[in-house]
């Protein structure tokens, strides 16, 4: 006996403000419906076991691991991606740290390590480093060795405050 065909969704996602129509087939995860359907590549595929961090998007303002989220599981819930950071010209505080300090060298990790600390900013505006440090424990980063990571998210914390008074 043939095992039946997948079951296709049809449903809206609101990703970065924007409403999108999606059909896709009941087991792609976030990241696949994001990458191959939406074509919003700034999340990166990673290792596909929730390991890396490089696929790492907010889901309702929190961290999420694309990889082991169902597509299916987002409907009606607020998406941002790292292509959702920037206003026009304008880069987020936190890309801008990250140019300017090194922050990114390979620059596969830096989507995840961007919404991650994206999220953790928005939670705490002045997270000392060693909660930085904590928030962003999920991203694997193979080539700064962090410290620049770290410095860039410190930075960009003050900038942010700054920017609210």
């Amino acid at each position: 006996m043939n095992a039946p065909a997948p079951r296709t969704i049809h449903l809206t996602l609101r990703v970065n403000g924007e409403d999108h129509e999606v059909s896709f087939a009941a087991y792609k995860t976030l990241l696949e419906v994001l990458r191959e359907d939406l074509d919003l590549t700034g999340t990166k595929h990673g290792c596909e076991l929730g390991e890396c961090g490089a696929c790492a998007v907010l889901l309702d303002g929190e961290p999420r691991l694309s990889c082991l989220t169902l597509a299916l599981e987002c409907a009606g819930l607020p998406i941002e991606t790292v292509e959702g950071l920037a206003r026009g010209t304008q880069l987020h505080p936190l890309q801008a740290a990250f140019a300017d300090l090194g922050g990114s060298q390979c620059g596969y990790c830096s989507p995840g390590m961007l919404m991650t600390a994206k999220a953790l900013l928005e939670a705490e505006p002045s997270p000392s480093r060693e909660r930085i440090r904590e928030a962003i424990s999920g991203n694997i980063c193979r080539c700064t060795g962090y410290q620049q990571i770290v410095d860039a998210i410190e930075r960009a914390a003050a900038e942010l405050r700054e920017a609210r008074k």
